[in-house]
């Protein structure tokens, strides 16, 4: 785990140390699916050549929970090459966090089974987001495919960091 935060911060210095601002976005509008840890809809607002807002509207499923969230995120563009750029943004998320009803079975001493089928619950959802990515505008298209990791620390559930968990590939029209 050590590697994988020395790495983020080494990658985050070197792509930040770079100050070259060229016409990245040229669309205004774009709008696509989101495909990763979380699947949902993505809606893209561009500010300025380097600067955009994105809101991400996602749900996270598995055997033991589910999550719905809507995410916002203010977005930084640079050029890398031709046709290809990365960005980095911060943001936050608002959602809906819910542990679905188990069957849980334990065995007695004398050999019978008992079975106790939980409640399920729901929890409000909070969090502080980044991002940071790399997009790849497809020529005589008006597609972008980008894969990027968007880190985010949850305040109500775990409190914790996710850092390698929702990473994501986004394939967007532009319009």
């Amino acid at each position: 785990m050590k590697k994988a935060n020395w790495l983020l911060l080494t990658l985050g210095i070197i792509l930040f140390s770079f100050d070259t601002s060229w016409a990245q976005l040229d669309s205004q509008h774009a709008v696509g699916g989101r495909f990763g840890s979380a699947t949902g809809f993505s809606y893209r607002y561009t500010l300025a050549d380097d600067r955009a807002v994105e809101g991400i509207l996602s749900i996270q499923s598995n055997s033991k929970s589910r999550r719905f969230r809507l995410v916002g995120l203010y977005q930084y563009h640079r050029p890398l090459a031709e046709n290809f750029t990365w960005f980095y943004g911060f943001g936050g998320s608002v959602g809906s966090f819910r542990y679905k009803s188990e069957v849980i079975q334990t065995t007695n001493p004398d050999g019978s089974v008992t079975t106790r089928r939980t409640d399920p619950k729901s929890e409000l959802a909070l969090s502080i987001d980044g991002i940071v990515g790399i997009e790849y505008n497809i020529p005589t298209t008006p597609l972008s495919v980008s894969l990027d990791v968007k880190p985010y620390f949850d305040f109500l559930q775990e409190s914790s960091i996710k850092l390698i968990d929702p990473f994501g590939l986004t394939i967007r029209y532009k319009f």
